[in-house]
């Protein structure tokens, strides 16, 4: 078996503030790290909403930026598209720009140190005001490195009332990615993508639960972000064993594996290698799936690509012989 931290990988689904190290929480006077399964998603908001409170100066937001590059390419990450929720930390330190600008400066340093490429996607939660997308989507268009936005939260508050900034964002050639399918079913994956112009899928695991539903997704080409550690940790799955990974694959449908912050990228990989018995071939073919399914310039996927087929050509560090798979 080769070794996953050197496998190149695209990281779609990501929150930087679900990725701030504890120590680094820690020093900022955040919450300890919780032990085991969150009761329910809200005791997992209320949990990382602590630890944004914690993020407070420009040094701050620049810190878990460069943090994130280096703990990213340990992974073996060679792109990633990480998610921040830029104008509520605006709107919470009294400077609407700061924090987006100082994560923009940390990532630009991460990257060039440790060798990996980023952008950044802006989230807004469903349960807060249309006026926080509006300015969500006024952050977005100012900046190059931020390609996109999405609604995240409890999906139980719909998308509807955003559709006017959703319909804005893909006139200005920003890409559309929200959760939907994780913690309700089909219908808040219909609406992602009628009302929300969806280009990927945050989850979107309930997918399974209505076959039409499934064939459209397919013949769409829509990619799923998958986040098995992540479904297990909220209470949406009961364990990765049990985890409809392996059913949504089956059923021909664009899955990248991600960790939504929750874990490290390799050790996702080697999870589902484990518990699902995944060959190098398999798990080849779901790193090319995160790439492709990526927003990255077609240059960097050919050269991504290329070096998903020359892991697979090399001899393992773990041991074993070189052989084409």
């Amino acid at each position: 078996m080769r070794d996953l931290r050197l496998l190149p990988k695209a990281h779609l689904h990501v929150h930087l503030e679900s990725t701030v190290r504890p120590e680094t929480v820690r020093e900022l006077g955040g919450p300890p790290e919780p032990e085991g399964p969150f009761a329910n998603f809200r005791a997992f908001a209320d949990q990382r909403a602590k630890v944004r409170e914690s993020l407070r100066t420009s040094e701050h937001f620049r810190r878990i930026a460069v943090e994130f590059c280096e703990d990213e390419a340990a992974q073996g990450t060679r792109y990633a598209e990480v998610t921040f929720t830029a104008a509520s930390h605006g709107e919470r330190v009294g400077a609407p720009e700061m924090p987006l600008e100082a994560v923009l400066d940390g990532l630009a340093e991460g990257c060039a140190r440790f060798g990996i490429r980023s952008r950044v996607l802006l989230d807004h939660s469903r349960r807060r005001p249309v006026e926080r997308l509006w300015r969500t989507y006024e952050l977005a268009v100012r900046y190059d490195e931020v390609i996109g936005i999405g609604l995240a939260g409890d999906e139980s508050h719909p998308l509807t009332p955003f559709a006017e900034v959703l319909d804005a964002a893909r006139e200005a050639g920003l890409h559309l990615v929200h959760h939907a399918g994780e913690t309700t079913g089909a219908a808040s994956i219909r609406e992602a993508l009628d009302v929300g112009h969806a280009e990927r899928l945050g989850h979107g695991i309930r997918v399974l639960d209505d076959d039409a539903l499934v064939a459209r997704v397919r013949e769409s080409g829509i990619p799923l972000e998958v986040c098995p550690t992540s479904n297990v940790l909220l209470g949406l799955v009961a364990s990765l064993a049990e985890h409809p990974l392996p059913r949504l694959r089956a059923a021909g449908l664009a899955v990248t594996v991600n960790t939504d912050g929750e874990t490290a990228l390799a050790d996702e990989y080697a999870r589902l290698r484990e518990v699902h018995g995944y060959g190098d071939d398999v798990m080849a073919e779901l790193a090319r799936a995160s790439i492709e399914a990526s927003f990255a310039p077609r240059e960097l996927k050919a050269a991504l690509l290329a070096e998903v087929d020359a892991w697979l050509t090399t001899a393992s560090p773990l041991g074993g012989e070189t052989r084409p798979v």
